[in-house]
């Protein structure tokens, strides 16, 4: 499993590295940083990401049986069912797991992180149930998992109230490139699955599709620029995000009502898993976020950024994208981590600098991809991820390549 020796090998260089530091520089701390922030990393993971998730879970989870119960995950289902059925020819066609990836993909179009998970999870669990190989990713889940850690947003929130908090004097600047490159990231990412796994991506069906969504988001975008300030498209992403968050769980209540389900019972049946899958993570998520803090701690992004920073002088390149590369090493690893690290980009270079605005491009360019893996595959039990997390770099690589160039494009 490539996640076993991925979790090794950040151990293994967190060690060599502070070995050095030790015995080259003298620095007697450099082991002391490594165990408190294994200690911290530990804590957090329980205290600040799965407790926490209980309530979102518990929320979520019986949102979507009221929804179910109302019948409007099968609605869902046949309305993208044509499309998904190309993409996931393994899930029957009226099966639930169409319209959670569904709501999943929506909320993560909309920025509703807290919303996202939950469903992400529910939709992971319904795969499950299809996999004959309980211990092995799927096709589909591999396929589900990868969309989703492109991370594709239309609405990115709260980097745009980052920048507001920081005085950035457009804070929505980054709206639209952001756009683009969180949509190549999963573009090129749906691809090299499709690729491996042989799907017909000629299919008119999926031509159609993806023109249709290419379409849409130009259109938007278009709409966004042509008829909004800078200060509207930052009120209008906000408005829009927590509308559409609201108005899922009432739509959902009045089906159910009209199709006479007792709503109350049916949202307590659903949230009554919310715990169950809160704890199951728990030891992924602690093994995960404790490897990616030593590989942290021992310097080695340092040392990386200075590496490129050479090789791109020696080539006489422009360096300034350099400047906001530790926020691109971090997304895979840490969503918390890559927004430090857009943070602290906008706080050293200033948010309407290249860097500052580069940084904030790369965290909203794609989504935590080893995190999303333990997070996601260990709340089934799946212990083989085969290819998932090679395609998931891939589109994370395609996202990081889209923000340097569409940066350029707009602000170099």
């Amino acid at each position: 499993m490539a996640l076993n020796y991925i979790w090794i090998l950040f151990f293994l260089i967190a060690f060599v590295f502070a070995l050095a530091k030790l015995i080259f520089l003298g620095d007697t701390e450099a082991f002391k940083v490594l165990v408190d922030g294994m200690f911290d990393s530990s804590k957090s993971s329980v205290m600040d990401i799965a407790l926490p998730l209980v309530g979102n879970m518990a929320l979520w989870l019986g949102i979507m049986n009221i929804g179910e119960e109302a019948g409007a995950i099968r609605f869902l289902s046949r309305i993208v069912g044509p499309f998904l059925n190309k993409l996931f020819p393994d899930v029957p066609k009226d099966h639930p797991a169409n319209g959670q990836m569904m709501m999943n993909f929506s909320a993560n179009l909309l920025g509703l992180d807290n919303a996202a998970t939950p469903l992400g999870l529910k939709a992971m669990g319904s795969l499950q149930e299809l996999n004959p190989n309980k211990e092995t990713a799927s096709n589909a889940q591999i396929m589900f998992l990868v969309l989703h850690t492109s991370g594709l947003q239309l609405l990115p929130v709260t980097i745009i109230a980052q920048r507001f908090i920081l005085h950035a004097k457009d804070p929505a600047d980054i709206f639209i490139p952001c756009i683009i490159a969180t949509y190549v990231a999963t573009v090129v990412g749906m691809l090299a699955v499709a690729i491996k796994q042989k799907i017909n991506l000629f299919d008119r069906v999926i031509i159609s599709w993806l023109g249709g969504l290419t379409a849409f988001i130009t259109l938007l975008v278009w709409c966004f620029t042509a008829y909004l300030t800078k200060e509207q498209i930052s009120t209008v992403s906000k408005v829009a995000s927590n509308l559409m968050l609201f108005t899922i769980p009432v739509i959902f209540i009045l089906g159910a009502i009209r199709k006479k389900v007792n709503v109350f019972e049916a949202f307590i049946d659903g949230a009554k898993n919310g715990f169950e899958v809160s704890v199951k993570i728990i030891p992924y998520l602690v093994a995960m976020l404790v490897a990616i803090s030593v590989f942290r701690n021992c310097g080695a992004l340092g040392y990386l950024n200075d590496g490129l920073r050479w090789a791109v002088s020696r080539l006489h390149w422009d360096t300034r994208f350099v400047d906001a590369m530790p926020v691109a090493y971090m997304k895979p690893l840490s969503g918390s981590g890559s927004k430090a690290m857009m943070i602290n980009t906008m706080q050293t270079f200033g948010p309407d600098s290249f860097a500052g605005r580069l940084g904030c491009i790369f965290n909203g360019s794609a989504d935590t991809t080893f995190y999303i893996v333990a997070l996601y595959f260990g709340s089934v039990g799946i212990k083989k991820s085969r290819y998932a997390i090679p395609a998931g770099l891939i589109a994370d690589f395609a996202g990081i390549i889209a923000a340097i160039l569409v940066a350029y494009l707009f602000f170099g």
